[in-house]
């Protein structure tokens, strides 16, 4: 497996609307939408930063840390090698949009983290 950069960053936090305004800001995050539910941020070499409210369910596994996603070469070797480790994936299927494919799972020290990469695994 090849991790080429990190990716992504998400957080799921009680105070959304705080950590919204300070991407906003303080950092000077480009928006790419806002809203009290959710909102999705972009830095200038193209990584997102997705802030979601403690109210958005399907995030509800993230826990209480940053979630950071680790852009790899190969999407199906990265999976093939978390497999072989005994890495516990969050969901069974990988989501897939645009030719990407990306999983969350649960690294040895109990945060989540998540593989991103081109979509070139058959599950």
């Amino acid at each position: 497996m090849r991790v080429l950069s990190l990716n992504w960053l998400g957080v799921r936090t009680p105070k959304s609307q705080a950590m919204s305004a300070f991407f906003r800001d303080v950092l000077k995050l480009e928006v790419i939408d806002l809203d009290r539910t959710g909102s999705r941020f972009r830095l200038v070499d193209g990584t997102e930063a997705h802030v979601y409210g403690a109210e958005d369910d399907d995030h509800a596994f993230f826990g209480t840390g940053p979630v950071v996603g680790f852009e790899v070469e190969s999407f199906a070797e990265a999976h093939r090698a978390l497999q072989e480790a005994g890495i516990e994936f969050m969901y069974p299927e990988p989501q897939r949009q645009d030719g990407q494919a990306w999983q969350h799972f649960r690294a040895p020290d109990g945060n989540v983290y998540e593989i991103i990469g081109p979509d070139d695994i058959s599950i």
